[in-house]
């Protein structure tokens, strides 16, 4: 039974890195993105950051690292999930484009559990 726990902590830290690096890739090579955040209100430079910013942070979650440098990226991540949301409401978008990064922050958040219980009980991840 405690083989569960592992996996689904990597089947969820995994879809949340895949996304992440997605998105990131999607900012820089994807000319509609630069549209997409004009329409959120957001400055260029943004876009460019946040994109190096993920692809941070979706490497420092699937190495080993200090665990307290996870928790900070999955504060970060938490973070850029809700002010997705926010954004996209903010914007007028339809409800999918603003429920999406929830339903992530929700993988995010069971992938944070498990870490910190498997870390907790000096499993190795």
């Amino acid at each position: 039974m405690k083989k569960y726990p592992k996996i689904v902590y990597w089947s969820a830290t995994v879809l949340i890195c895949v996304m992440m690096l997605f998105s990131s890739y999607s900012y820089l090579v994807n000319p509609d993105m630069d549209q997409a955040f004009t329409h959120l209100g957001f400055p260029d430079f943004f876009r460019i950051e946040l994109a190096i910013a993920k692809m941070i942070g979706a490497l420092l979650l699937l190495i080993r690292t200090k665990g307290w440098i996870k928790e900070w990226v999955y504060a970060g991540f938490s973070f850029t999930f809700i002010s997705a949301s926010l954004a996209h409401f903010m914007a007028g978008d339809p409800v999918g484009a603003w429920v999406a990064p929830l339903l992530f922050l929700g993988v995010l958040i069971l992938s944070y559990i498990l870490f910190k219980r498997l870390h907790d009980q000096n499993f190795s991840l």
